[in-house]
């Protein structure tokens, strides 16, 4: 049976939070919203409770899971070494939409960092999710919230068309306000490295982070490891059940339309009249790109509920959020034209 709490996102009411505080005291599982996108939570040190998030995800078991903390100091039960020299960076964009990486502390459990050495670590700025953590009382480790594959859930109901019934809390917050993961970054090294993009973009990262290291895999899909060194890598997800084609190469598009003449066209709102005749699903506006990123994993999910065989999605330049959207998006085709 899952209980569903409402809360006002901005002034959530600690009292209906307590209850889902001790759902996770009690060792159960919680979805909870982030600025990021919905978590599915438990304490990060009941193994029980977190081998649940892997079973109810049917989540590979070498995924790493990231810790939610409400303050600081809660790190000193977590990362092994130094943490003062990370300081700085860490005041910069905590609370907020990165997750660092450290070396962890023996009693981590390996089964939240998936065997690795080193432990994902955030500190959520959205109202709700920082009163659920300072009442649950422990680091809690979720992973967003929805089935291992499927479109994140940027609103409760992804959340309930996902997980009801198998999850023992979902905390409706309303619709999260960046609706990418957060951009990871691992510190865990001699240099620093970037992980996944998100939210935070690489450029804003860089002014912080000037020596930010960024991969070949980030810029190459195929040359991504093997083995996830971070949650959201080695892994297709963020997928529609339709076939999705994401169309790079725009001298290859007009053969793309006429080879699936009935498949709708994702876009931003700028290029909708280019298709005109056909079924568009806007994803938001160039002019403004943090609206294609809050919009992206909703217009995912919409897909499946298209009369069409197939979809197609514009690809769009890689510059600032809209790299982070591209790297989902080819996380998300079935097939990318380039």
């Amino acid at each position: 049976m899952t209980t569903l709490i409402k809360v006002d996102p901005l002034n959530p009411n600690e009292g209906i939070l307590r209850k889902a505080a001790q759902t996770i005291k009690e060792g159960g599982v919680v979805a909870f919203p982030t600025e990021t996108v919905y978590g599915l939570g438990a304490d990060c040190f009941n193994i029980s409770a977190v081998l649940k998030i892997f079973q109810i995800k049917n989540r590979p078991a070498d995924n790493p899971l990231i810790i939610h903390i409400y303050d600081k100091k809660q790190l000193e039960e977590l990362v092994e070494g130094d943490i003062e020299q990370n300081s700085y960076v860490m005041d910069v964009f905590w609370p907020g939409p990165v997750t660092f990486i450290f070396r962890k502390k023996a009693n981590v459990p390996k089964e939240v960092t998936g065997g690795l050495e080193t432990v994902a670590i955030r500190m959520p700025s959205h109202p709700v999710a920082q009163v659920f953590l300072r009442l649950s009382g422990t680091p809690v480790a979720a992973p967003s919230a929805n089935l291992s594959g499927k479109p994140s859930p940027t609103r409760a109901e992804h959340v309930i068309a996902d997980l009801y019934g198998s999850v023992d809390v979902i905390i409706d917050g309303g619709e999260t306000p960046l609706g990418l993961e957060s951009t990871i970054v691992d510190l865990s090294r001699d240099y620093p490295v970037l992980l996944r993009p998100g939210p935070a973009t690489i450029e804003e990262i860089k002014k912080i982070v000037p020596n930010l290291y960024i991969p070949d895999f980030l810029l190459k899909k195929e040359n991504e490891p093997v083995k996830p060194l971070a949650p959201g890598m080695a892994y297709r997800h963020y997928a529609p059940d339709k076939p999705l084609i994401l169309v790079i190469n725009e001298k290859k598009l007009d053969e793309v339309l006429s080879k699936h003449p009935d498949s709708p066209i994702i876009c931003p709102e700028e290029m909708s009249d280019r298709f005109y005749g056909r079924k568009t699903i806007i994803m938001g506006k160039l002019r403004e790109p943090f609206t294609i990123a809050q919009n992206l994993f909703h217009v995912l999910r919409e897909v499946d509920s298209l009369n069409a065989e197939s979809v197609i999605v514009i690809g769009l330049e890689p510059q600032g959020i809209l790299f982070s959207v591209m790297n989902r998006l080819k996380k998300a085709a079935s097939e990318v034209i380039d």
